[in-house]
């Protein structure tokens, strides 16, 4: 394992599709002829999954007509439709509020929520059907037109062979939804993001035995996409926490999603020296056990996780399907309604090593990992609390109804280095998150 330091890394530059030179940085830099500027720097290879095959370039090699800097979402948002299929750098400088008009200017004339809750009551609706074939003039309907309105205004369509970079220390989203759907090589660093706030969540009287309000509105959402490097970013619920968010019905009313979802096939992802705090459903990586995500999922989902501190969260960090994901030197710090942070889910092969656990007194080494349906792990070298734990063979322990299996029965290769777990806290702390690039 390597000495630990902040971006230990090899950084490639390129301008006009052309590889320069190669700079190494850390603490074994010797005499680097060129080192790249941030909006150019390109995945380094070997760097998770995302440096698999053609690797991960963004828009590092746009010309200066495709270069632009936003400091609104309208502008952000003619930049990513500009210039059609060529490479492009989009820098954001300050955050951008893509939420601004707020929740009364999304809701269409008639929708009134009082109206809805009291029609949804469940003792006046009951709890055996959902609320799907509502008609467009009843409340759900209204909801739902509602609910488009904000959904054109907050989502914004990242396209290929693009890099989305923040200037400085304070650049960022407030209410925004980043949509990697369906595209090829994007890079997405240097931003704090705050999570989309649900104007208009979906009572479900079917979810659960008590029912559930159901969200939208991921951070960030890598949806069919390839070759995806989230780094130096911030995910947050900043001024809206779940706590202060109302109930209805018994059950709160959740009006965030997640803050980086991995889902329909998306493929090669690298999300390094991240922070995800402060939220519940964090990480989703394949979204359904059904045949016909199935279908789509089963051979992809290949994830990279490293030098990312998650901290009080509730869980999904991640809950994995399907994916082979390779989670190591990342930190967990549990706060209080710490759940889980791995989901072991349907054919996941999840790879969990040499990572740093902190949890408050009172909580179990056992409940890090979650079975969800039946599926091998790797989990070794990992510290908690500072001790050496085997992940496995304690859940097994204190959780003695849901027998996990070890050995995800592959091995990673692409890491382009490891520390060790116990300087994992030091480091993450200090180096992860928006407004640390160098």
């Amino acid at each position: 394992m390597r000495t630990p330091t902040c971006h230990a890394r090899v950084i490639s530059s390129l301008v006009g599709g052309t590889a320069l030179v190669l700079a190494v940085t850390g603490t074994a830099t010797a005499h680097p002829v060129h080192r790249a500027a941030p909006d150019r720097q390109v995945l380094p290879a070997e760097d998770g999954w995302a440096a698999y095959g053609t690797g991960t370039t963004g828009g590092a090699a746009a010309d200066p007509a495709h270069v632009y800097t936003v400091t609104t979402w309208e502008q952000f948002k003619a930049a990513l439709a500009d210039g059609g299929s060529a490479p492009k750098i989009v820098r954001v400088k300050g955050t951008i509020d893509a939420d601004g008009p707020g929740c009364d200017a999304f809701a269409v004339p008639g929708y009134d929520f009082a109206a809805y809750l009291k029609t949804y009551d469940p003792a006046v609706w009951g709890r055996a059907r959902n609320l799907d074939g509502e008609p467009d003039d009843s409340p759900e309907g209204l909801r739902r037109a509602s609910a488009a309105r904000q959904d054109a205004s907050v989502k914004a369509n990242v396209p290929a062979d693009t890099t989305v970079i923040g200037v400085g220390r304070d650049a960022g989203f407030k209410g925004a939804s980043l949509q990697i759907k369906g595209v090829d090589n994007v890079i997405v660093r240097n931003l704090a993001f705050e999570s989309p706030l649900d104007c208009f969540p979906q009572w479900d009287p079917t979810d659960t035995a008590d029912g559930n309000w159901n969200s939208e509105y991921d951070s960030a959402v890598v949806h069919g996409s390839t070759h995806v490097w989230m780094d130096h970013d911030t995910f947050t619920d900043g001024e809206h926490p779940d706590s202060t968010l109302p109930s209805y019905y018994g059950r709160i009313y959740e009006q965030h999603d997640g803050e980086l979802d991995i889902v329909k096939g998306a493929d090669y992802v690298t999300a390094s020296w991240n922070v995800f705090e402060d939220h519940d459903k964090t990480i989703l990586v394949g979204n359904s056990d059904g045949a016909a995500t199935a279908a789509v999922d089963r051979g992809h989902l290949k994830v990279t996780l490293h030098h990312n501190l998650f901290r009080n969260l509730v869980e999904r960090a991640p809950r994995v399907r399907f994916g082979q994901v390779d989670s190591y030197n990342n930190h967990f710090v549990a706060g209080d309604g710490f759940s889980y942070s791995y989901g072991i889910g349907t054919e996941s092969q999840l790879v969990a090593e040499h990572n740093a656990f902190t949890l408050p007194d009172g909580a179990l080494a056992g409940s890090i990992l979650k079975k969800w349906k039946d599926a091998p792990v790797t989990a070794g070298d990992n510290y908690v609390n500072g001790r050496p734990t085997d992940l496995v063979a304690v859940h097994n322990a204190q959780v003695p109804g849901e027998i996990l299996r070890s050995g995800a029965g592959w091995t990673p290769v692409l890491r382009t280095g490891v520390d060790r777990p116990q300087a994992v806290p030091g480091l993450v702390g200090h180096c992860a998150g928006a407004g640390h690039l160098r």
